[in-house]
């Protein structure tokens, strides 16, 4: 009897042996499956972070001496549980710098906007989405400007100067107030176009404007594998 019980103690332990190795197979396959999905975006900036006053967490003013100005005109809100940056008569650029981003692994940058109100008498452009993908020689950014223009048509492209860069337009026309609408553009492939040279291996970062006398919403910045 003891012999018998012995032998079905160690039957039932290279059972339970064998469901636990499968177990631990089935969770690292599940494991890599989701990291092979993660790994065709990668998200920029979704805008889930923010200090005391609404400000988004990990960005910088352009100019530093108006920072309190910046501050009250750029806000993090939440609408349907979903984070979004808000941007009020704001005239100044915000940046968010040290991505951990390839661009050639990672090309296509997307996002949405939603124009709320521009005033007639609105800077051009009304806004913008800037990738920086590479530093000169100066350590001054190297970018692509992609614009929402009151007045110049979609795909117009404006060469840069020194310190002005590129910009595309994406967007145009003041019409369409509080509609949503998704972006998809190659910045690699517009960076090597309009720049002549391959970017850097990994990009500088992001940045964002929105014009005085313009409220209009950034939704989240993602870029991802796809062509």
């Amino acid at each position: 009897m003891n012999i018998k019980r012995g032998e079905s103690m160690k039957r039932g332990a290279m059972i339970w042996r064998y469901l636990a190795v499968g177990l631990v197979v089935c969770g690292s396959l599940a494991m890599q499956g989701a990291a092979m999905a993660q790994g065709q975006s990668l998200v920029l900036e979704d805008f889930q972070a923010k200090d005391a006053e609404g400000f988004p967490l990990n960005w910088e003013h352009e100019n530093q001496r108006s920072q309190s100005k910046g501050r009250d005109a750029y806000k993090v809100q939440t609408e349907d549980g979903v984070n979004f940056l808000s941007a009020k008569d704001a005239g100044q650029r915000v940046k968010k710098k040290k991505i951990d981003w390839d661009p050639k692994a990672f090309p296509v940058l997307t996002w949405r906007w939603r124009l709320q109100k521009a005033a007639p008498d609105a800077a051009e452009p009304i806004a913008a989405i800037y990738a920086s993908l590479d530093t000169d020689l100066m350590f001054i950014p190297v970018f692509t400007k992609y614009v929402w223009s009151a007045t110049k048509p979609e795909g117009t492209l404006t060469e840069g100067g020194i310190f002005s860069g590129s910009e595309i337009v994406v967007q145009s026309g003041t019409k369409a107030a509080g509609q949503w609408f998704e972006e998809r553009v190659n910045v690699y492939e517009d960076f090597k176009r309009i720049h002549k040279h391959e970017p850097a291996a990994k990009a500088w970062g992001i940045s964002i404007i929105a014009a005085s006398g313009v409220e209009i919403d950034f939704g989240s910045i993602v870029a991802s594998a796809g062509r």
